[in-house]
């Protein structure tokens, strides 16, 4: 189901997604392997898609896309399982176009260097967006049976920007995990963090 604007969105942890018309907001329910980290998979089908237009974006771990040092997506993924047995997996996808944007976040129109975004850009057009964003769901759904190629390709576009603040301390990122779980580090010491959906 596409949305042209949410009145009720959330995203990680309940907290509210702000979805304005003018960008994409999808849920999806897809058939998945086992293998295969949702978040990451559909993270870096979305930046696949969006290196097409010229444009670098990078994974934050676990479920946001940032361009610029901004944040432009967030992926919201809840595996379905029952008996013990993966069914599937639901995925709700928010991508910014030509929407107006809160603090700390960046439109596609704006990410493409269109001056005034609100009157958006040719590759912003809704229909553009839930093209892009099905063709990124439909390379996710593809390589959910390949968790080491989507772990590698994932880590290259991994947002490294600052320090990483857990239990009081300060750790860099150092990579992701097997499992698609974030690798940090500080001095030393090694620390996997893991994020179910």
């Amino acid at each position: 189901m596409i949305a042209h604007h949410q009145t009720r969105g959330h995203g990680q942890q309940g907290r509210q997604w702000l979805s304005p018309p003018g960008g994409v907001w999808l849920s999806a329910a897809l058939p998945w392997a086992a293998s295969a980290s949702p978040s990451l998979a559909v993270s870096l089908g979305l930046c696949l898609q969006l290196e097409s237009l010229g444009l670098q974006p990078q994974i934050k771990w676990p479920n946001d896309l940032m361009l610029k040092g901004r944040k432009l997506a967030g992926v919201l993924p809840r595996q379905r399982w029952r008996g013990g047995r993966l069914m599937g997996c639901s995925v709700g996808v928010g991508l910014n176009g030509f929407n107006r944007v809160p603090e700390g976040a960046i439109s596609l129109a704006e990410g493409l260097g269109r001056a005034r975004p609100r009157h958006g850009h040719p590759q912003c057009r809704p229909d553009r967006l839930a093209a892009l964003v099905l063709r990124a769901l439909e390379w996710a759904v593809s390589a959910s049976d390949q968790a080491e190629l989507v772990r590698r390709q994932a880590e290259q576009r991994l947002w490294r920007s600052g320090s990483h603040w857990h239990e009081g301390r300060s750790w860099q990122v150092a990579g992701l995990g097997s499992d698609g779980s974030l690798r940090l580090r500080d001095g030393e010491r090694v620390l996997e963090l893991r994020r179910h959906f």
